[in-house]
């Protein structure tokens, strides 16, 4: 069994054919999804298929990309949402400075507040990080993030910026590039993070593992994620499978 801790179902992606994916996600041994939403347009959706599937999950949050568009009545909007039964974390938020869409004070100040009203609400934070880890870990301490904890989602730092991640009750979450030939940080990320902090995902329609990179990701590849860290960790894969599944049901806290 393994658990897709990170994925976009609700992607325009997956509009034709959302079923069958979702089905062979099942066959391939994924017994679990947690749905990502990131603004207005994501979060009903993603609501919406946690609702239909009683082992699907959902996490609401604001994009950093598109924290420009992020007004304070967003805040209660996420509040309200993260009340949901279904809903296991806020996120994704943070900070993404590939893209120049909004500007570094306006993210940092969306990426604030979120932590803030995760603290509030006590749910874990999915953390997205494009080339700003020192930045997102100099806010995640100085928010004292560590009071909810949460996931490095698709982890692309190195091992020494893992350590204070650790400290702070945060799990790292690895997916496709783990099986790139020459993704040099997710291998050496896979081989040293602690195994009870370890987290697979496929980020899903996005970043497809090999060999199907390129294409359309889903969640039934996130297998192949498993496989290649079993392979660099020289484990059972059926081992990396119980283990990132347990550390996935403890950070969003579901019950078996």
């Amino acid at each position: 069994m393994l658990f897709d801790t990170h994925v976009h179902l609700n992607a325009w992606q997956f509009k034709e054919d959302l079923n069958e994916v979702i089905e062979r996600a099942v066959e391939a041994g994924v017994t679990r999804m947690t749905v990502v939403g990131f603004d207005e347009e994501t979060i009903p959706p993603a609501i919406e298929i946690a609702e239909t599937y009683d082992f699907i999950y959902a996490a609401v949050g604001w994009h950093p990309v598109d924290a420009i568009d992020f007004k304070d009545h967003h805040l209660d909007y996420l509040r309200e949402y993260a009340q949901h039964e279904k809903v296991v974390a806020l996120g994704e938020m943070g900070l993404d400075y590939h893209w120049d869409k909004s500007p570094k004070d306006v993210q940092e100040k969306v990426f604030r507040a979120q932590i803030q009203l995760a603290k509030e609400v006590n749910l874990p934070i999915i953390i997205h990080n494009r080339e700003a880890t020192d930045d997102v870990i100099r806010i995640l301490q100085e928010e004292k993030a560590e009071e909810v904890g949460g996931i490095m989602h698709c982890y692309s730092g190195t091992v020494e910026q893992m350590q204070p991640c650790l400290e702070m009750n945060f799990y790292i979450s690895l997916a496709g590039p783990v099986t790139f030939k020459n993704a040099k940080l997710p291998k050496e990320a896979a081989k040293e993070v602690p195994l009870d902090r370890l987290l697979v995902e496929t980020d899903a329609p996005y970043l497809a593992p090999h060999p199907f990179r390129g294409k359309r990701n889903e969640p039934a590849y996130v297998t192949k994620v498993a496989e290649a860290i079993a392979e660099l960790r020289n484990m059972d894969y059926e081992t990396i499978c119980e283990i990132t599944t347990k550390n996935a049901l403890a950070i969003y806290r579901i019950n078996q």
